[in-house]
């Protein structure tokens, strides 16, 4: 039988197991078997270039590119993305049409108990400018040292005793089974990067049957949530040097967005929120114009809205 859908993801562990989440999905929606659904493995810059940091050799786009030529191409009709990994503005060819329902959206902390029990002066591996400026606000002590590759690459060399902890979501461990490794920290420590534990599928926008399918698998609360987070960033003018996290929820009609911006050293930093209704589509921009406003100058500086 002909397959019915051919899923485009990259090829880490944790990208297949996402993108058989998504194949699951699809199959429950629509009554297929799993057969019937393709998993097609696209091999992106990100996966190859691993000892520079995304913000040096192309940003999120890393992530993506390739597999955007395969969806234009025709040879795949839809993308897996981790929602945190894609850039904030895409192609107008292109459309995120669904979200599979968000994970815990917490960072994990592996290698010590808790921040404060990192050694004095001790590393802490993060290839993320939020996660290296947060953590050095709450111990200006420590010092960030560049940390990529997938999950397994990463406890390796913590193993090896590289640095003295890494952090990963939570999400990510969730959803390779190891649940139990690590410590979350809680958001009021560190606020999550914008989209943190979402998944979407991405279609061509003129592709109205594969737009069809898609759509019966999305989960609507998570997905106005990242719209609201990727919002605040498109206003922030956000790219992969600004260290920002945001988190968007939504109680009955009501969204609330809260933010957090920071110098490159964790130094200095402004919060903030704004709560407005869900179809408020002005809210994301009002706090990012109510960040600058009060932001330090050394926060300011590294957006360009």
């Amino acid at each position: 039988m002909p397959v019915l859908f051919r899923l485009g993801t990259r090829g880490s562990p944790l990208a297949l197991t996402q993108a058989n989440m998504v194949r699951d999905a699809l199959c429950n929606a629509h009554g297929w078997h799993p057969d019937d659904v393709e998993i097609v493995t696209v091999v992106t810059t990100g996966d190859r270039v691993q000892d520079r940091a995304l913000a040096e050799i192309g940003g999120k786009a890393l992530w993506t590119k390739e597999l955007d030529r395969a969806l234009l191409a025709g040879e795949i009709d839809g993308s897996v993305h981790s929602m945190k990994d894609v850039e904030t503005i895409r192609p107008d060819t292109l459309a995120i049409v669904a979200m599979l329902p968000r994970a815990d959206v917490r960072d994990r902390l592996i290698g010590a108990a808790s921040l404060a029990d990192i050694p004095h002066g001790g590393s802490v591996g993060t290839s993320s400018p939020r996660r290296s400026a947060q953590i050095m606000r709450v111990r200006p002590d420590l010092k960030a040292v560049l940390f990529r590759g997938n999950v397994d690459t990463r406890l390796a060399k913590l193993a090896a005793g590289d640095v003295d902890a890494t952090l990963l979501a939570a999400a990510g461990l969730d959803r390779l089974g190891r649940s139990d490794v690590g410590t979350a920290i809680p958001i009021d420590v560190m606020l999550p990067a914008p989209a943190q534990g979402a998944v979407g599928i991405e279609t061509r926008a003129d592709d109205g049957r594969a737009i069809t399918l898609v759509r019966a698998i999305d989960h609507d609360e998570t997905h106005r949530c990242v719209l609201v987070e990727r919002a605040l960033l498109a206003a922030l003018d956000a790219d992969c040097h600004s260290p920002v996290a945001a988190l968007a929820l939504i109680s009955g009609d009501q969204v609330t967005l809260r933010a957090e911006l920071l110098s490159e050293d964790g130094s200095e930093h402004v919060t903030g929120a704004a709560s407005g209704p869900v179809a408020d589509t002005g809210l994301s921009k009002r706090l990012a114009r109510d960040l600058l406003d009060r932001a330090p100058a050394a926060v300011r500086v590294l957006f360009a809205a």
